[in-house]
């Protein structure tokens, strides 16, 4: 079994995950139509997974 040396830094791990990232994010729609971040509230009516997490501010 492969055993490593040494220890690798913060910076050469980093880089080597530099490719890791999602190219777009996804993108949901609420219940109300406008398109949102999945596991985000939604900005427009503030609701997320069927409740209601922000109130509209006058």
């Amino acid at each position: 079994m492969a055993v490593q040396q040494n220890k690798k830094s913060k910076s050469k791990k980093g880089m080597r995950r530099s490719h890791h990232h999602v190219a777009v994010p996804a993108v949901v729609f609420c219940p109300c139509g406008k398109p949102t971040l999945p596991h985000a509230v939604c900005p427009s009516c503030g609701a997320y997974r069927g409740r209601n997490y922000l109130t509209a501010s006058e």
